[in-house]
C-alpha cells in the first residue's frame, strides 16, 4: 500500500472548502490512483469531519479506521484517509457508479484523468438499480415532484409531504439534478450532506453539494452511466498486484456470511496469463478486512 504521511495538517473551518478528487489516469496501464493519507485527529474532529474535507463518503472511512470512535476519536489518533483507489473494471469513460464502494468515476473527454466523488445510495428496500444509462437532462435548482410510494410512506408515519417541493433548503433534491435514462432516478444534491457515503435515500443518488456542483459543470447531457455493483476490486500498480475490497452490501450477504468467490474471480481476471500463484492465505486475510484499501497481494514464482 502507499501512503503518504501528511506531518502537519490543518482541516479546512468548514465542508463548503472542501476538495474533490481529480486525478491523472496511469499511463502505463496501471489501475491505481491517489494515495492513502495519514494524519493526526485534532480535539475537534470527527470522521464525519474528515470524511467530508477529503472528499470521502462516513462507511468509507469507519471501514478504515475500525478501532477509531467515529464520533470521538482522540486527539493525536492516527487517521488513514483512503483517497487511492483501484478503478473500476470495464471502460474508462463516461460516468461509472460503483454500489458497493458508494462511489462515482467520471472520465471527461480528451482528458487523460478521473474525477471521483462519494456517494450515497438507495437503502434496503429501495436499491440504487444497476445497470446502462445515460444522463438525459440537467436542472439548476430542481423542483423535487415527490412519487407516490414517497408520498404514502410520509403519511403512513404521520408526516406529510406536499406533492411538489420547490426548491430551497427544505429540498432534498439540493442545488442541482442529473437525471437519468432509468425513470425515477437522478443523481442530485443534498440537504443532509453527512448521509453521503451511506444507504439512506429511496433509491437515487445523491452527492455532497460541493461535489454536486462541480460535477454538473464538468458532466454534459448524454454521458453514459454504467451502474455496478462490485465490491471486489483488483489491480496492478508497478508490477505488483493490489486487491480493494468494500464490505458487500447487505442483500448480497448469504445466509453462510462471507464468500470470497467474487474476489478470486477479479483477481484471477486481473492476473490473466500471468503464471505466477498467488498467496491464498493473503487473499482471505484481505478479504476478511473489508476495509477500502488497496493491498497488495503477494505472487509466487
Amino acid at each position: 500500500m502507499t501512503r503518504f504521511l501528511l506531518l502537519l495538517i490543518t482541516l479546512l473551518p468548514y465542508p463548503g472548502l472542501a476538495f474533490s478528487l481529480t486525478l491523472p489516469l496511469p499511463e502505463n496501464g496501471d489501475d491505481i490512483v491517489g494515495k492513502v493519507i495519514e494524519l493526526e485527529a485534532r480535539y475537534e474532529d470527527t470522521l464525519s469531519d474528515i470524511a467530508r474535507n477529503f472528499d470521502l463518503g462516513f462507511r468509507q472511512i469507519r471501514i478504515a479506521n475500525p478501532k477509531v470512535d467515529p464520533w470521538l476519536p482522540k486527539e493525536g489518533s492516527q487517521i488513514l484517509v483512503p483517497q487511492q483507489y483501484i478503478l473500476p473494471p470495464g471502460p474508462r469513460s463516461g460516468v461509472v457508479i460503483n454500489l458497493a464502494e458508494m462511489r462515482l468515476y467520471y472520465y471527461p473527454d480528451a482528458r487523460n484523468e478521473v474525477m471521483t466523488f462519494p456517494l450515497g445510495i438507495g437503502r434496503e428496500g429501495w436499491n440504487t438499480p444497476t445497470g446502462d444509462t445515460r444522463i438525459i437532462r440537467k436542472k439548476k435548482d430542481p423542483a423535487w415532484v415527490v412519487p407516490e410510494s414517497i408520498l404514502q410512506e410520509h403519511e403512513e408515519k404521520g408526516d406529510p409531504l406536499p406533492p411538489v417541493v420547490p426548491p430551497g433548503p427544505d429540498n432534498p433534491l439540493g442545488g442541482y439534478a442529473l437525471y437519468l435514462g432509468m425513470p425515477g432516478y437522478l443523481l442530485h444534491g443534498t440537504n443532509k450532506p453527512y448521509g453521503v457515503g451511506l444507504r439512506v435515500s429511496h433509491g437515487c443518488i445523491r452527492l455532497y453539494p460541493e461535489d454536486i456542483s462541480n460535477f454538473f459543470s464538468e458532466v454534459p447531457k448524454g454521458t453514459p452511466v454504467r451502474i455496478i455493483n462490485q465490491p471486489y476490486k483488483a489491480g496492478w500498480l508497478n508490477g505488483k498486484l493490489f486487491l480493494q475490497v468494500y464490505p458487500p452490501l447487505s442483500e448480497e450477504i448469504g445466509e453462510k456470511g462471507q464468500n470470497f468467490t467474487g474476489l478470486v474471480a477479479a483477481m484471477l481476471n486481473k492476473l490473466g496469463q500471468d503464471s505466477r500463484k498467488p498467496d491464498w492465505n493473503a487473499l482471505q486475510k484481505i478479504g476478511g478486512q473489508q476495509n477500502g484499501i488497496p493491498e497488495e497481494l503477494t505472487l509466487w514464482e
